[in-house]
């Protein structure tokens, strides 16, 4: 099929690119911004004079968030609950949209279990609630209380039942024939066959651990035990840092300021997802258009 080259094309093509572009220089440029300023001197940072490029290059402020005890420490119980999250919600989810993606013969009652899941999504039992259920449950200020509530994320099971349920039966049938049981056709077949929606929804959970802070602020009375995100709400709502005290022990203590430190805790924080989602866009695009289609 010949693609129509006509004047009117070629503008709804450039006008595309415009908007697109525009709209990721708008996501790109304020994190360019941010490790500018993380690595410019406090001068032209409090001046207001860093744009894209730092001034007075340092590594100054990066000297001290690594030093700082509090900022590591929120820093590795993310990393810790990004890795038991992901644990949970991945096994939870393949488990659970398995069966579900089965037709009614073969699971008694399945439109009524898919019901159940997606009533979740259009209502929830609210906060209070929530945070009764979880002291009850002796959870709070443990890392089971940002990871145990949105262990079944019925977003991403809604993706992989429908990607399951366009894999032939066939294939199914031909391993239980040669005495496979439901175990080995998931595990051996049904999850290599997945691999874009299953990276696409593993994306999807590392983010949103990762950027997670009101959990982390409800559930933890103690500071000590906020994840990263929470920790940054609190240091970086604040006008000065107490934490500063101790800067005058920094080499270059006259190069930083509160204005770069709380730069440099930003674009650090944003760093891991950067890098997750590197090797990953590949199949995002392939994952929610496939997990996407009723099959």
């Amino acid at each position: 099929m010949k693609i129509n080259d006509s004047i009117s094309r070629k503008i709804f093509i450039n006008v595309n690119y415009a908007i697109l572009i525009s709209f990721a220089l708008l996501c790109v440029l304020p994190v360019i911004n941010i490790a500018a300023i993380s690595f410019s001197a406090t001068s032209a940072a409090d001046a207001g004079e860093v744009s894209l490029l730092p001034k007075e290059f340092t590594l100054a402020s990066y000297q001290y968030v690594f030093l700082n005890h509090d900022f590591m420490r929120a820093f590795f119980i993310s990393l810790q609950r990004v890795f038991l999250g992901l644990v949970i919600n991945m096994f939870l989810t393949i488990l659970t949209a398995y069966p579900l993606s089965k037709k009614n013969k073969d699971l008694r009652l399945r439109t009524a279990y898919c019901w159940f899941f997606v009533v979740t999504m259009l209502f929830n039992g609210g906060l209070i609630p929530l945070y009764m259920l979880v002291t009850s449950l002796k959870m709070t200020n443990t890392i089971w209380a940002l990871v145990l509530p949105s262990a079944v994320p019925v977003f991403n099971l809604i993706l992989l039942i429908n990607f399951f349920r366009q894999i032939p039966e066939e294939y199914a049938e031909a391993a239980s024939v040669d005495g496979a049981s439901h175990w080995i056709v998931l595990f051996k077949m049904f999850v290599p066959m997945s691999t874009p929606v299953l990276a696409t929804l593993t994306l999807f959970v590392i983010v949103g651990h990762w950027n997670s802070w009101f959990d982390g602020i409800i559930f933890m009375s103690n500071v000590k035990k906020f994840p990263l995100q929470s920790y940054l709400q609190t240091v970086v709502i604040n006008v000065s840092d107490a934490s500063m005290l101790s800067i005058e022990n920094l080499k270059d203590a006259g190069k930083i300021s509160d204005k770069t430190i709380k730069a440099a805790r930003v674009f650090l924080a944003a760093l891991p997802v950067m890098f997750v989602y590197i090797p990953l866009q590949k199949y995002f695009v392939q994952g929610i258009t496939l997990g996407g289609i009723k099959g």
